[in-house]
């Protein structure tokens, strides 16, 4: 995921965390914000350490930054969001997990008209 597409600092996460709007499913929280000067979006993710060792967190960092790169055209333009990793989503196949991802950012209303069925 290219570095532009990513929240990196504390501030960043605090702002989104205060004053931004939840949704969750089973696997997956999400929390997100408007942001002008993110283009197209960025995202951050969170795993913490209740979910597994080092290794289990870094792994589900990277499927999710994967899915969201491979579904970013979907997503709507100038918003922050970061993705709370849950328990259960650990013992998931990447479908699912995409399906999941999916599910919580449709629910939250960021994905694009066009990319609701």
């Amino acid at each position: 995921m290219q570095r532009k597409l990513r929240l990196r600092n504390r501030a960043d996460f605090n702002r989104i965390y205060r004053y931004g709007k939840s949704f969750a499913n089973g696997q997956f929280v999400v929390y997100w914000s408007r942001q002008p000067v993110a283009e197209p979006f960025r995202l951050g993710v969170s795993a913490s350490k209740k979910i597994g060792n080092a290794v289990v967190r870094n792994r589900m960092r990277r499927v999710i930054k994967e899915i969201i790169r491979l579904n970013g055209a979907k997503i709507v333009p100038n918003i922050d969001f970061i993705l709370i990793v849950r328990k259960p989503a650990v013992e998931m196949e990447t479908k699912q997990l995409e399906k999941s991802i999916m599910h919580v950012l449709r629910k939250a209303g960021l994905l694009k008209k066009e990319a609701r069925f």
